[in-house]
């Protein structure tokens, strides 16, 4: 896993405007929103992980919207940890010394096999104290939203539902891809949520 995120797939992915998935200005307002929602649910944030942060374009604009946070980059890519010191860890194995309040999951889980993603599903559980912001291309994804042409088709797939379903175990569905840990206090009006939890 560690060797498929060399060099060359940043290039490709990321930094070729013919190719790349995304870009710097699109993670940026990613990050905006991600902010703006975990605030509006006044949900306080000190610790942030960024789970998968690759070249790591999410940290300036976090941090810049939760000054005073912490932010730890944690990455399977030997030559991302290389080049910008992230922690080398899968986050199917990461135990780190206690938890964050927001993580962010963008991403990541298409790269891992069903066995690692219900392990990082349930990390994840374990690691929040607040809110994440969880993303991850699905069946329905790559039928109807993905652009073919620039997303790396090399992934594994799974339906919306198998998602939600773990997802669910430990946290409430806020909207956007925001969600919040079970037990901790925050407030919505019901026409808010873009789906009622049962």
């Amino acid at each position: 896993m560690s060797k498929r995120f060399d060099a060359s797939f940043y290039r490709r992915f990321y930094m070729n405007p013919r190719t790349r998935v995304t870009t710097r200005t699109e993670m940026a307002r990613r990050a905006g929103m991600v902010a703006a929602l975990v605030k509006q649910l006044e949900l306080p944030v000190k610790r942030i992980l960024d789970a998968g942060c690759g070249l790591g374009w999410l940290r300036a604009p976090l941090l810049q919207a939760f000054p005073g946070a912490r932010y730890v980059g944690l990455e399977v890519s030997e030559h991302l940890c290389r080049e910008h010191g992230w922690v080398h860890e899968s986050l199917a194995s990461y135990r780190p010394r206690g938890r964050f309040d927001l993580i962010i999951c963008y991403d990541v889980m298409q790269y891992l096999s069903d066995r690692e993603t219900v392990q990082a599903l349930a990390n994840l559980g374990r690691l929040s104290r607040g809110a994440l912001y969880f993303h991850a291309p699905t069946r329905e994804d790559w039928r109807d939203n993905a652009d073919r042409s620039t997303s790396d088709g090399d992934i594994n797939l799974r339906d919306a539902a198998w998602y939600r379903s773990r997802l669910s175990r430990h946290f409430e569905h806020a909207g956007f891809g925001i969600h919040v840990r079970r037990g901790v206090p925050w407030g919505q009006w019901e026409l808010e949520r873009s789906v009622r939890d049962g």
